[in-house]
């Protein structure tokens, strides 16, 4: 039996989008699809997303890419990281997404690239 995980769903968020809300907003649904299968397999799923966002109009964000915007919303993930027992990686391309893949393997932190892949607890 496999153990519970904490698991960062990482996908393109501004990737392809022209910075288009409705777009990015796409694309975090899009992430958001795995949450409950993941739940559903016994394990804790999570988006830099649900973190990053609500910070960053905190900080006055006025657009996305501005300086309170670079600020926090890929080093949040980052940090999350610091927590999380793997990464999915969905979607295309994606600097950021490819960046939480990086790191999660420099962490050692199982890396999956299909919901398949992820073990039910």
């Amino acid at each position: 039996m496999s153990r519970r995980m904490m698991i960062l769903i990482a996908g393109p968020y501004r990737s392809g989008t022209g910075d288009d809300p409705e777009k990015m907003a796409a694309n975090v649904r899009a992430m958001e699809d795995c949450a409950l299968p993941i739940f559903r397999k016994g394990h804790i799923p999570v988006l830099g997303e649900w973190f990053a966002l609500p910070l960053v109009h905190l900080a006055g964000s006025q657009q996305v890419g501005d300086a309170a915007f670079d600020e926090i919303f890929h080093p949040i993930a980052e940090r999350l990281l610091e927590k999380c027992d793997a990464v999915l990686r969905i979607g295309g391309a994606s600097q950021g997404a490819d960046r939480m893949v990086e790191v999660g393997r420099e962490r050692e932190l199982q890396i999956f690239f299909d919901l398949d892949e992820i073990p039910t607890v």
